[in-house]
């Protein structure tokens, strides 16, 4: 029987990146978010983290056509594979993004649909790490869940973990780390009912 739990995620994606690339799709639903993280950064920044890149299709390929210099980071080689076959003079990277430790600072950091695999207690100490590889004045931008829990979707026919904090705790540890919310919402209907936290590190 498949594994429901959060260790199971990257393999999931290993073994099914071609399937994934076709659901994602290339359709920018988060355009409008992705405008408002953009004018978040420094202005002269252009240095962007991608945590959970994927295989860097829509969004660091929008990212890049916008003339920003893009690290991908993602827990399966076969979609970072893809990702450094695509756009080869940009920095693609396998890690687990709990361990993530990389020597320069990022003026935007982003999560799109992939922090949220991790579990609660893994989440927490997440706010550290955007800390420390954020630049004074840097953006970030993850997605959630809405409530604290656990939940799991499907993918491939097989069984895909999810979970989330509650609002007040991810805005407890956002002030705790010096991020300053810009924009929240919950279940956005026009972002494919995304709930999106943007941010900006205070500095």
């Amino acid at each position: 029987m498949p594994d429901p739990s959060s260790r199971h995620v990257i393999d999931l994606y290993d073994r099914n990146a071609p399937a994934w690339e076709i659901l994602r799709g290339t359709t920018l639903t988060e355009q409008p978010w992705l405008a408002a993280f953009l004018a978040a950064m420094p202005p002269a920044g252009k240095e962007i983290l991608d945590i959970g890149c994927g295989s860097g299709v829509p969004i660091a390929h929008h990212l890049i056509g916008q003339g920003y210099r893009v690290t991908g980071v993602d827990g399966s080689a076969a979609l970072i594979a893809r990702a450094r076959a695509a756009f080869p003079d940009h920095c693609w990277i396998v890690a687990d993004m709990r361990t993530l430790s990389l020597d320069e600072r990022f003026h935007g950091l982003i999560a799109w649909h992939s922090f949220f695999h991790l579990p609660p207690q893994d989440q927490m100490p997440m706010f550290d790490i955007f800390r420390r590889l954020s630049a004074p004045g840097a953006a970030l931008m993850f997605t959630s869940g809405t409530t604290h829990g656990e939940a799991i979707g499907s993918f491939a026919g097989e069984p895909l973990y999810h979970a989330s904090l509650d609002a007040g705790e991810y805005r407890a540890l956002l002030a705790r780390n010096g991020f300053t919310v810009l924009g929240h919402v919950e279940n956005d209907p026009a972002c494919g009912g995304a709930t999106v936290w943007l941010v900006k590190r205070e500095g």
